[in-house]
């Protein structure tokens, strides 16, 4: 079992020394609305993109759509993008082709809020097909096709199963092969987190045969502020265990910047990265009000 504390400490032991450089991403053509837990960058249609959830500050309403750098650091919303109903996209490619994924939330008249996480493939930057619902009451399913040919699915459930959120892991054939039944009936991930934290997977990469998965953990302390850290963890195929967790980035290590509500301030949403060879690329939503990027040690050498 892992548990936030004890990962923390051992990071901040070894963060002083390396030099960790973030910078902000300014977005443009939402008017005042935010942008943020992104997606790493990715190709499409001929253009390097980022998804981002669309949102007011005083609002959990969002859509998402694409954007493109038109300077450094800068991204302006693409004309005739997509716009989807959905919050914290991501993606991966499944036989070539790009899927994109992200939690669709329907608010009810009580107050309440049910969730599922749902898949659409991208042909081109207007035109969203979706291919398949995730059961309600479930975000971060996640979608890996390895060198295999199989793809990885990453459950996350919650409640009588999952508690506060945990992972589960199950392999499929195909795309058509996924199922309700196959998600639910996932197994749960050994060795992950304790009963009080929770997490999830966000982006799934297969590295030299081995399975990783950059995700994130997260608690709540005594005044009920979330805290949110970034996290990489391998994936031991055989035993579905978890294995050489680690945080890699808190929210200190990025500039300041606004945050949706002071619950929030300390939460670091793990999008995507790029992988470089002595070092990563890590593109995160930074205090549920904006996105930003830091060059990180590779965790996986």
């Amino acid at each position: 079992m892992i548990y936030i504390k004890q990962l923390l400490q051992e990071y901040r032991n070894e963060k002083a020394k390396v030099v960790k450089k973030a910078a902000i991403l300014r977005f443009s053509g939402v008017g005042d609305q935010d942008v943020y837990n992104i997606t790493a960058p990715f190709e499409l249609a001929g253009k390097e993109v980022i998804a981002g959830r669309i949102e007011s500050r005083d609002s959990e309403v969002s859509t998402v759509s694409l954007f493109e750098e038109v300077e450094s650091n800068r991204w302006t919303l693409i004309a005739d993008s997509i716009e989807l109903s959905l919050q914290d996209p991501f993606y991966t490619r499944i036989d070539g082709q790009v899927i994109l994924g992200g939690g669709e939330v329907v608010f009810l008249e009580d107050g309440t809020a049910n969730w599922r996480t749902v898949f659409y493939h991208l042909a081109t930057l207007s035109e969203a097909k979706k291919i398949f619902e995730g059961p309600w009451g479930m975000k971060d399913l996640r979608l890996k096709q390895l060198s295999s040919g199989e793809i990885l699915v990453l459950t996350r459930p919650q409640g009588t199963k999952g508690g506060r959120g945990k992972i589960g892991a199950t392999i499929v054939h195909t795309l058509s092969d996924l199922t309700i039944e196959t998600i639910t009936e996932a197994p749960l991930l050994s060795d992950q987190f304790c009963e009080s934290e929770w997490g999830g997977g966000n982006e799934i990469h297969e590295i030299d045969g081995d399975i990783w998965v950059l995700g994130h953990i997260a608690n709540f302390d005594d005044q009920g502020n979330r805290h949110y850290y970034a996290m990489v963890f391998c994936l031991e195929r055989n035993q579905f265990a978890m294995t050489q967790a680690k945080i890699i980035a808190e929210r200190n290590d990025f500039q300041q910047g606004p945050m949706k509500r002071p619950d929030l301030e300390d939460v670091v949403f793990s999008g995507g990265i790029h992988i470089y060879k002595d070092h990563i690329v890590l593109y995160a939503g930074i205090s549920d009000a904006g996105a930003q990027k830091i060059k990180l040690e590779n965790p996986f050498r």
